[in-house]
């Protein structure tokens, strides 16, 4: 079982900060966010910057848990889970919507996910596809949060977007200089 666990939810990148080192790592992710940035038309260092920002690459992250009493473990904050830390509904939605099955702790349908939810915060909000500092907060708050400006009175979430933006700025700059030499998916490959 452990294997198993660890097949669908490899341990984080060695260097988180390096999308060129990440992918040479892991092509697996580098195809599937290619084919993620091809569908819905979200860079990858967008999808990739809020995928670091949710779990720093751990496919089974989850909300830290409340404490009662301000010690003992009591539920957690949401049902966040995986790598794009999607909340149940939602990912049901995407499921629904996509006719795909997948799990959260699975990272080719995670990095689709965040492109889905990318692409319908561009839809419904008018949200440029590289706004990563807007999509974040879209991200954060849900589309319909974001558009009534609710994150505008959480200096710390701001804070946090534009920490995503200065990441999606650098891994946009390293994936210029290294997508060419990453290596290329087999057509007869079957991982």
């Amino acid at each position: 079982a452990a294997f198993l666990l660890t097949a669908c939810a490899p341990s984080p990148p060695k260097n988180e900060n390096d999308i060129c080192e990440i992918f040479r790592e892991y092509p697996s992710w580098f195809w599937a966010a290619q084919a993620s940035q091809a569908r819905w038309g979200i860079p990858m260092s967008v999808q990739m910057a809020i995928m670091y920002q949710e779990s720093h690459f751990k496919g089974n992250a989850k909300p830290e848990r409340m404490k009662l009493l301000g010690f003992i473990p009591w539920s957690r904050p949401s049902t966040a889970y995986g790598y794009s830390q999607a909340l149940d509904g939602t990912w049901s939605e995407y499921q629904t919507e996509n006719g795909t099955g997948g799990h959260r702790s699975d990272f080719d349908t995670a990095i689709d996910f965040l492109g889905w939810y990318c692409h319908r915060a561009h839809v419904k909000a008018g949200i440029p596809v590289n706004n990563s500092y807007a999509l974040y907060l879209a991200y954060h708050e849900g589309i319909g949060g974001y558009s009534r400006g609710v994150y505008k009175n959480q200096p710390y979430l701001m804070t946090i977007a534009r920490r995503v933006q200065n990441q999606a700025n650098i891994y946009h700059k390293q994936i210029l200089k290294c997508q060419h030499s990453l290596p290329k998916k087999k057509s007869w490959s079957f991982f």
